[in-house]
């Protein structure tokens, strides 16, 4: 019975924001119905002191991230910076190559930090162009974009300020450049298998004579708003990002040393800052806030006056973002807390190996909420201590645990169920029927590239 209020309360969820439904309101709906049905007297103190505390925690640790990260994403747009290197890709490669020319252009994107959501918006009018260009069908594109934006740029290239890759490190005390080889040798295997299929089905198509199709009325033109920059000035800040991020990595440690002993003129006591849990996430955002200067600087006449309309959007989509994920974060905790997932976990638990018992699952929540980084939150939220317990009594880095978590995170999340899916598919004017079984099939690799690089580690102990 207990492990029935557990998938009840998941499946409730699941189903909620499949329709379209607010997790922030459902989240907690569900989480409290679950405990209303296994203890009624403790529904408002595992309100308070569980839900809301979590909650609260993660928007404390991320929100400065998913900010930055959005306000950093709109300005490479509005700036013409994201149309600059698109169409510099396809002028350089062609358009006949056009499925590796978009994905590795999403992956500059993404791993520059740029939001998943605006790489989709900013990225599929001139995939479509050139998919039209090249004879290419266009229920591949949402493939090509998901392969080049949802895969490994997110959680295994190393250094990348996406979420699913910072989360990790307020846990193991990492840092997002954690397990660099097993990571680029993952990132690797996504992208050749992934590129490689997609060619398949466009040869085939080919062969059948399938062209792109009729759907000139849903595709919108490029937009050329704003003169574009020079390729080399446009990708500078996605460069910095990186640059900043790796050099603060290695030198905040040198500056703060372990712990930093906080005490302003207002306080009474001093506080202990851990530098090593928070390390990932400074470094990150120092680089973030230079890239955004950057631009601001460099791209200052298409910008003017356009700061404050720009700005508002994207401020109030990394509150809606930070604000679902926290949801999920909380409704996670109170599931962790009830005897069904106990019993879950148990079971999961009985997986001798604990690179394997952490990589299944992370998996299964992330594939179970629709969401990596509420998937990742929820398992390390509740399971951290025991796979860093594990890890240690085995020999295991903890940079091989960042990875390994990160990597599975971003396996089975891309269900249909998936906002980034839905909200994919419908930018593009494709349906599930027409898009989704080439998507699917990014999801498989990514799920085996977590495997992979457990594998390559034990094989060659590798980091």
């Amino acid at each position: 019975m207990s492990v029935l209020i557990v998938l009840a309360a998941l499946a409730g969820l699941i189903i909620t924001a499949y329709r379209g439904h607010s997790v922030i309101l459902f989240a907690p709906i569900f989480a409290m119905a679950a405990v209303v049905l296994t203890l009624p007297a403790a529904v408002a103190p595992a309100y308070s002191s569980l839900f809301m505390a979590k909650m609260a925690g993660f928007v404390q640790s991320y929100f400065p991230v998913f900010l930055l990260g959005a306000i950093f994403g709109k300005l490479m747009e509005v700036s013409g910076f994201a149309h600059s290197i698109v169409q510099a890709m396809i002028r350089l490669f062609g358009a006949q190559r056009s499925i590796a020319v978009i994905a590795l252009t999403a992956t500059l994107l993404t791993y520059g930090g740029v939001s998943v959501f605006v790489v989709v918006f900013a990225i599929y009018p001139f995939g479509a162009a050139a998919f039209r260009a090249a004879g290419i069908p266009k229920r591949l594109l949402p493939a090509t974009i998901a392969l080049g934006a949802m895969t490994y740029p997110i959680d295994a290239l190393p250094g990348s300020p996406q979420i699913q890759n910072i989360i990790p490190t307020t846990f193991f005390g990492t840092t997002s450049w954690a397990a660099p080889v097993l990571g680029l040798l993952g990132a690797a295997f996504i992208f050749l298998l992934g590129w490689q299929y997609l060619e398949h089905l466009r040869r085939k198509a080919q062969a059948a004579g399938e062209g792109y199709g009729a759907h000139d009325d849903a595709d919108p033109a490029a937009s050329h708003d704003t003169a574009l920059f020079h390729p080399l000035i446009a990708i500078a800040p996605l460069v910095l990002v990186g640059v900043v991020n790796f050099v603060l990595t290695r030198w905040l440690p040198v500056i703060y040393g372990e712990n930093f002993s906080l005490q302003l003129p207002g306080m009474a006591k001093a506080t202990e800052v851990a530098v090593k849990s928070n390390l990932g996430i400074w470094s990150v955002m120092a680089g973030m806030i230079v890239a955004i200067l950057f631009v601001l600087v460099v791209a200052r006449r298409p910008l003017a006056g356009r700061f404050t309309e720009t700005s508002k959007p994207a401020i109030a989509g990394a509150l809606l973002a930070t604000m679902n994920t926290a949801s999920e974060f909380g409704f996670g905790a109170i599931i962790a807390a009830l005897p069904g997932f106990v019993v879950v976990a148990n079971a999961l638990g009985a997986i001798p190996n604990p690179l394997l018992n952490e990589a299944v699952t992370i998996n299964i929540l992330s594939g179970i909420t629709g969401s990596a980084a509420a998937g990742l939150s929820i398992a390390l939220g509740s399971m951290a201590d025991q796979f860093v317990a594990a890890a240690n009594a085995s020999g295991i880095p903890m940079e091989v645990l960042h990875r390994v978590a990160a990597m599975a995170a971003g396996g089975m999340d891309t269900l249909p169920h998936n906002g980034a899916i839905i909200t994919l598919l419908a930018v593009t004017g494709m349906t599930h029927r027409e898009a989704y079984g080439p998507i699917f099939v990014m999801t498989v690799l990514k799920t085996l590239a977590s495997f992979l690089v457990i594998a390559l580690f034990y094989a060659t102990g590798w980091v």
